[in-house]
Formats: C-alpha cells, structure tokens, sequence
C-alpha cells in the first residue's frame, strides 16, 4: 500500500486496509493503512466503493468507514461528483439512511451527517424543498421503505438533529453560512409542529421524545424567534416531571434560554418566569428527597433565566414581582441546605447571578434605580445570611470524612463567596460591616448558648474577604472588631487561621490605629510557633512588619525573639521562612541607627554560623538544600531591609546619619563575604548555588543602592570568577543590577568596565562553540547589553568592549526558537541602531552588515520566528528607519531580491510595497508594525484567513 494507483481504489483494497487498521499490532502498519484510506476517500472513485461498504452483510466498523466516506466526498471533494449523479446521490443516500435506521447508531449518525451535508451543499438553489421532501419521505415511508414508522421517525429527528450541527462545523463562507441559516430557519414552521406533535403524544416512546428534545436545542441555534416557539418549549417543561428525560429536558431548556437573542422577546420571557416558578414544589422535594442531580438540573434554568435576561426582566417594571420571584427562587437555590460539594451542589451555580443583578441594577436610569434599591438591598442582606451559612465548615467528625477532593472544592467555593461578598459591599457599604459585627458580637457574648467555632469563622471570613480589598479604615466596626479577636478561643485550626488572615488583612487599619496592635500583636506572636498555621500566621505578621513598622519599636524585641526560635529550630517550610525575614527585614529598618546593628547580627548570626558549618563540609545533595535556603534568609532579609525608604518617610537627609560604609548589610556581607566565596569556590557547577548565592547580592544592591558601593570591587571580582568557571545566566542579571547601579560613578568604573569586557570575551567564545545549551545565558547578556547601551553607550567607545562582538552574538541568538531570547535579542539591536550616529563602531558595523542584520529580521518576519515576535522585529526595522535610513534603503530591496526570500508565497509586487512603505516610514511606530505584520501573514500565507483576522 505504499504507493497505489487509482485503479487500485477497490472494495476489497478498502476492506483490507481496514483490517489492517484496526487488527494489525504494529503501529507503522496502521499508520501506512490510514495515509492510504485517506488517499482513498480522497479518489474519485470513492463516490462508487462507498456504497458496496454499505450492504447489510458487511461488518459495523466497514459500514462505518462507507458512510464516513460518503460524508468526506459530499463536504470536501463535492467538485468531484460525476455529472447527473446528484439525484441518485440523494435518492440513495435517503434509502441508506432507512436502511440503518435501527442501527448500528454509528453508522445511522454518520449517514445523516452526509445528508446533512448534501442537504446544505444544495439548499435554496437546487433543492428549495429539501425539508419538506424529507419529512414527506420519512413519514410516509417513500423512498424509505425499509424501516417500520417508529423506526423512520427516530431517523427523520437524527437527520433533522445534525442539520443545525452540520451548519456549524461546515467550512464555509461567514455570508453562505448566513444564507443557509435564514434558509433553514424559514422551515421552522413546519419543523416545528412535527416536534411539537411528538412531544405531546403520550404514547410516543421515550427515545423519540429523547430525541425531539435534541432537535429543539438543535434547530433553536438557527435564530428562530422565541415567540414561535412557545408552545414547544411548555411541553419540554412538562418532560421535566419524566426522570428517564430531565437531564435532556434541562439541556435542552438552559439551550433556548441561554440564546441571547430572547432578550428581543419581552413578552416571550415574561410567559417563561412563571413556567420556572412551578418548578418550585419539584425543587422542593429533590432538596427533601437528597436528590442533588433534579435540585441542580432545576437550578440552572433558574439561573440561566434570570443571569441571562437579568436586563430585559428588570425594564418590564410593571412585572417587577414576577421577577422578584424569580430572585427569591435563585436565592433559595444559593441556600440549598448541606455543604457543598459533598451534599448539594447547586448553590455555586448561582453566584455570577448575583453580579449580574448588581451590575444591572446600577446600570438602569435614577428612578428605576431608586426603585430597585428598595426592593434589592433588603434581598442583598439575606443574600450575606445565606453566604455565612454556606461558608461555614462542616462538623469536625463530619469533615474528616472527606476526600482531599472535596476539600479542595469547599475551598475553591470558599473564595468564590469572598469575590461575591466583596461585589456586595459596594452596594451594601458600611452596613453589610455593621451587620456582621453584629452578629459576631452576639455569637461572643451569649453565655447561655455558646456559639459553634464554624459560625463565628465563618462571619470573621466575611470581615477579611471585605478587609483584604476595600477601604475600612473609615468603618466603625473595626475597633470593636479588634477588640472582640482577643476573645476568641481558636480552638480549632480553621478558625485560628481565619483570625490570622483578618489580621493581616487590617493591617493597613492598623497602621492608622496603632494603639490597637498591642491587641492584635500577642494574638500572632502566640500562634506564631504552631506549624499548623504557617502560611496564615507568618503572612499576618509579614503584612504587620510592612504596614505598621514605624509603630513596632515597643513590639520590635518580642518580634524578633519569637520569631528567631522559629527560624532556628525549622518549624515552618522554606517559602514561610522567607515570608517572616522579610518582614524582620521591614522591623529592623524602622529602627534607630544605634539599635539596628546589635539586633540586625542577632538574628543573622545563627544562621551564618549554621552556613560555616555546612561550607566546611563536603558538597553533597544532603547539604545543598539548606545551604540554599539560609542564603534564601539573607536574601530575604535584605530585600526589605531598606534604610533609605526608612530616610525617605522620614524626609531625613542621608549627609549625616548614616554614612555608606555604615550600613548594617553592608557590614554584614562584608564580613560573610570570605564564606560565600568558599561556598562559591565549592559550588560552582551548581546553577541552584549560585543563583542564591547572586540573589543575596542582587537584592541588597536592590535596597541599599548607593550605600553598596564598599562591595562592588570584591563583587565584581567574584562575579568573574564564577563566570570563567560555569557561564549562569543569574552572575550576568547581577552584572546588569551593578551596571544600572554604578556604571555612571567614576570610582567604580574600572572594576565594573573589567567586569564587562570579561564576560564579553567569554560569551563570545560560548557563541564559538554553540550556544544552543545555554539560552537562558544568551538572554541575559543582550538584556545586560541592552542595559549597558542604555546607561553608558560611551562604554563601547574604548577599544575594550567590543561592539564587532555584541552584534554578531545578537545575530545569531536570531537563531534560537526561545521567545524570551529572541524579544531580548530584539531589544538590544533596537537600542544598538539607536547610537549608530554616536558610537562610530556602531556605525561601521551597521554599514559593513546592516545587509545580514536585515537579511535575519526579514527571515523571522517571514516564518522563522513564531508569529508573536513580529511586533518585536518590528520595533527593530522602525529604529533602523529612524536611525540610519541609508543603511537600511542601501541593503532593503536587494535583501528581498532573491525569488523565494523570505517566502514562496511573496509575490515581487509584495515586496517593493513593502520597501516603499518601511522606507517612507520613519515617525509612526504603530504604522511600522501594521505593515511588517501585513508582511509577516502574506508570508505565512496567512493574509485574508480568519487566521490571521484574529491575529
């Protein structure tokens, strides 16, 4: 079967490809049977091989095969249906579709399909009456005469089942397509009645009903008029009673009322409120019964009602009530009892509808809203009750019992309240806040009946899904709030940790209020040792450092005491431990200069200590990891160790407090500084190492700034010796940070200037050998170029630093198929073109090689690079348009020149468009990038498709 004429196209060539498709264990032989069935199904002579597949003593799989082959023909290769064949082709394929009407269904389906697809390749022009003709032929039999009339009628309803499918998938033309819709849209009115009459018959089987349910959701995509259809749709609510149907019932309603286009039939809609009212009483008695599927099936059509026509009920204001009970019905499905998801799971479903309410209510003009306020924000207040109550935990022994799957959905669950709760508050405002305090108040203070854990978590969830977005701070509430948090026995780990999350999340509170933390603060410190509440608790202390650090200083000792024995004795994971040294690290800058320096080596000294110790050993897996994360600490600690932030608040000039080399960090590294090289000397091939080791650096250049300066020479030095030894991206992003740091500063320039032309020469060389392996590296040296380019392009003046160098890495990091490595790339040559007029070398490269700089820009437009670069490679000939248009008019249309460059599909026409645009292009950027990726598509062969219109 490798390769076979036309002639070879058989029946029996068909049927043992088949079996070899389906029975032969090795794959390269089903692979060469595919490419060779589908070569056949491609042939003319498919038309005629189809059919002789099709007789009844034929195996399902090959009956199959023939009606997909007939499918195929009629949809891809219709050019190919030999002349006067179209009557018998439909005559036929009718016959065929009553010769399998009772089976097998997969064969049936797929013959409906192809005359589905016959059906829309003919319809209006050819066969006007195509739906009339069909019901005609299935229900009288003619044409169809194997099959008995149930047996026809399940047919006739799977080919009008697929017509509206067909037309979705079909590929054609946006206008055709429209064309095919109103034409069948046209034959609803007799369609319709057909259905209506199916659906009413008591006796009609369920499979018929079944299916007519699939026809209505089917034929409702075509735009029919909502108004036409009413009576159709009543009869599928009465199905709803039916169990064997609700699932499809439902379907096929959420369907039609999910149609947007319903909105233009007011009248319509209001019919339907009622029909879904009535529904009440099923509702009812599944949420009695524990029958979740009928309570969620109901539920959204309830939902699907009211979230999509929410606008058009609320302008019939004269039916406010009608709709109003609509509202109640939706809020009584949010308030299903059980928890979700293990005893209902119907109340999620209906929270975009409050939204949506909202939204629209907001919207309407200032009567109507005034209106609607008055009926609403009471709704809105049960609403919040009803949320409280789903937000709240399941017994404990009741809780243990389930999976780590549903755990994981009454969390997700839980978050989606929050959103709706803090939605609410903008209609609401400062009484929902009232409100809940209320409650809470009185759920502490009853003594004679004490209150559950899960309801007073679940009302201080409502306060901190509020706080953590929303403005409080001008609430009367909090205060009494943060009173009342001390009063709670956190007696459980899901209540102790929502009291951690409020706190954090009135930390800016706090900050405004600092009287109050003396209240709050012991609560954290208290639960700080429990490893159970790490992440809250650690995250409640951090946002408190940060907020409130200039009211710490009676705090400070506490703090710090508490949290280094959790630090050293490893009771929280390593992302907490940074979370708590950063916050240290916002504690310790608020301080006086004369504090800082004694606290700021008690709490790093351990560590370090720690650090020698594991230095002095052999490198090994075992140590790795904590050699990492007590450089992770440093890290940490110094990221928001910032004095000069603390300086800046405190508009204190820096020309007599702190002078640099008094910086405490600074103190610190440069005592550390002997250590980390050991560590470097022993870790160099380690990428996890070093990038620690380069982050502690990283983020103290970041806060310190200027105050870093003692350092940079033993830095720089540093720098370059773990780079000689294992080119890393994370040396190179540090070089960068000290270039946008130093560069300027004539002190430090020589050490900075070293730096750079070392790791040139080096990145050079790995270029040499084929840089493939190392694209992270790549990217890092054009960002530090582009950055050197950036801060100091006199720099490349010297003959140190080689310009010759930078540009020919560029042009083959052009090379690469990592998107972040090429938008770098991109980056630096825009920045490089921009000096050609001040840096002679740029100059002189761009005239010796512009050609292979614009020959590679025009090879990605063209198709090498993916798509989403061409803006970048854009930005490149739009800096060179503007830059230096000799250059780029000299090399231009002779780079296009060669037939084929950069595509087949560019026409000589395309390309001198394309040159006359970029050259006559120099001030509108946006302009540029219109016309290269107009360049990119027609390259592509792209240009025109829907494609390239969603580009």
């Amino acid at each position: 079967m490798e390769s076979v004429s036309a002639e070879e196209f058989t029946v029996e060539a068909v049927e043992r490809a088949l079996q070899q498709l389906y029975y032969d264990p090795n794959m390269n032989q089903k692979n060469v049977a595919q490419k060779w069935l589908t070569q056949a199904q491609a042939s003319p002579q498919a038309w005629h091989f189809c059919w002789a597949l099709l007789l009844p003593d034929k195996v399902p799989e090959i009956q199959f095969f023939g009606a997909s082959t007939l499918h195929v023909k009629i949809s891809r290769y219709w050019s190919d249906l030999p002349a006067g064949h179209l009557d018998s082709l439909r005559s036929q394929l009718i016959a065929q579709v009553g010769q399998f009407a009772s089976g097998p269904k997969l064969v049936l389906t797929r013959l409906c399909v192809a005359l589905a697809s016959l059906v829309l390749h003919i319809l209006p022009e050819t066969w006007p009456t195509a739906i009339p003709d069909l019901l005609c032929a299935f229900q009288t039999g003619e044409g169809v005469t194997e099959a008995d009339g149930q047996t026809r009628c399940l047919a006739l309803l799977e080919v009008l089942a697929v017509l509206p499918e067909e037309l979705q998938t079909t590929r054609i033309t946006a206008s055709r397509r429209s064309q095919l819709r109103g034409a069948l849209g046209g034959q609803w009115s007799l369609v319709c009645p057909l259905l209506q009459q199916l659906i009413q018959r008591v006796d009609a089987p369920g499979q018929v009903k079944e299916r007519v349910l699939r026809c209505v959701s089917s034929w409702l995509t075509l735009d029919i008029a909502l108004k036409d259809s009413e009576g159709l749709l009543q009869s599928c609510f009465t199905l709803l009673k039916e169990s064997e149907l609700f699932d499809t019932a439902v379907e096929t309603i959420v369907s039609i009322i999910s149609q947007p286009d319903c909105q233009r039939f007011a009248d319509s809609l209001l019919k339907m409120v009622p029909q879904v009212l009535a529904l009440q009483e099923q509702l009812k008695k599944a949420v009695q019964d524990g029958d979740m599927e009928t309570s969620h099936g109901i539920c959204r059509i309830a939902v699907a009602l009211g979230e999509t026509h929410c606008r058009t009920l609320l302008e019939q204001v004269d039916h406010w009530q009608c709709f109003q009970a609509l509202v109640n019905m939706i809020l009584s499905c949010t308030g299903i009892p059980g928890h979700y998801p293990v005893d209902e799971t119907s109340s999620s479903l209906t929270l975009t509808f409050w939204y949506t309410l909202q939204d629209e209510i907001t919207s309407l003009d200032s009567e109507r809203q005034t209106l609607y306020m008055q009926i609403y924000r009471p709704v809105y207040f049960q609403l919040v009750d009803v949320l409280m109550q789903k937000a709240c935990f399941p017994k404990d022994e009741d809780y243990v019992t389930w999976s780590a799957d549903d755990k994981e959905q009454f969390r997700t669950y839980r978050v989606d309240i929050s959103d709706t709760l803090m939605y609410v508050y903008e209609l609401l405002g400062p009484e929902l806040l009232r409100n809940l305090y209320d409650k809470l108040g009185a759920l502490l203070t009853d003594t004679a009946h004490p209150s559950q854990w899960q309801d007073i978590e679940a009302l201080l969830f409502g306060f901190q899904s509020i706080a953590e977005t929303v403005d409080v701070n001008y609430s009367d509430v909090i205060p009494g709030l943060i009173g009342l948090i001390p009063l709670i026995r956190g007696n459980s780990i899901q209540l102790a940790e929502t009291i951690m999350f409020t706190i954090g999340s009135l930390a800016e509170w706090l900050a405004d209020h600092s009287v109050m933390l003396s209240s709050v603060l012991p609560v954290v410190l208290h639960a700080l040792p429990n490893p159970d509440l790490s992440v809250s608790c650690v995250s409640a202390l951090k946002r408190i450092c940060r907020e409130c650090r200039h009211d710490l200083h009676p705090h400070a000792d506490d703090i710090l005491t508490v949290s280094q024995a959790v630090l050293v004795k490893d009771i929280h994971k390593s992302p907490q431990c940074m979370w708590l040294m950063q916050g240290l690290g916002y504690l310790l800058s608020s301080l006086s200069s004369e504090e800082i320096p004694g606290k700021l080596l008690s709490l790093v000294t351990p560590h370090i200590q720690q650090l020698e110790k594991l230095a002095s050993e052999p490198p090994s897996s075992t140590n790795k990891c904590p050699i990492v994360h007590i450089l992770g600490l440093l890290s940490s600690l110094f990221s928001t160790f910032d004095l000069n932030q603390q300086n800046e608040t405190l508009d204190v000039m820096r020309t007599s407090q702190i002078q640099p080399r008094d910086n405490p960090v600074v103190l610190v590294l440069q005592q550390t500084f002997p250590l980390i090289q050991i560590i470097v000397s022993k870790w160099l091939n380690e990428a996890e190492v070093v990038e620690a080791v380069c982050a502690v650096f990283e983020k103290s250049l970041k806060t310190l700034i200027h105050d870093f300066s003692p350092l940079v020479a033993q830095l720089c030095e540093l720098i370059g010796q773990l780079f000689s030894a294992n080119p890393q991206s994370s040396a190179l992003d540090l070089t960068r940070q000290l270039v946008h740091t130093f560069v300027c500063e004539k002190d430090l320039f020589s050490p900075i200037i070293a730096l750079l032309e070392l790791i040139t020469n080096i990145t050079m060389s790995i270029f040499q050998l084929g840089s493939r392996d190392h694209p992270d590296v790549v990217e890092s040296f054009m960002q530090l170029h582009t950055q050197v380019l950036r801060r100091k392009p006199d720099l490349y003046l010297t003959e140190n630093l080689d310009i010759n160098a930078v540009f020919y890495c560029g042009i083959l990091s052009f090379k690469f198929p990592e998107t972040p490595t090429l938008k770098a790339t991109c980056s630096l040559f825009v920045k490089l073109v921009s000096h050609c007029e001040d840096i002679p070398a740029v100059r002189k490269v761009l005239e010796e090689d512009g050609k292979l700089l614009l020959q590679t820009l025009l090879e990605g437009v063209g198709g090498q690079s993916p798509r989403s670069l061409i803006e970048d490679f854009a930005e490149v000939l739009f800096s060179m348009s503007c830059n230096c248009p000799g250059v780029l008019s000299l090399w231009l249309r002779e780079v296009l020149l060669p037939p084929g460059f950069p595509s087949s599909h560019l026409t000589v026409e395309h390309k001198e468009q394309f040159c006359q645009q970029i050259l006559g292009e120099q001030v509108n950027k946006h302009q540029v990038k219109d016309i290269v990726k107009k360049f990119g598509l027609s390259s592509r062969g792209l240009q025109g498709t829907e494609y390239a219109a969603d580009y």
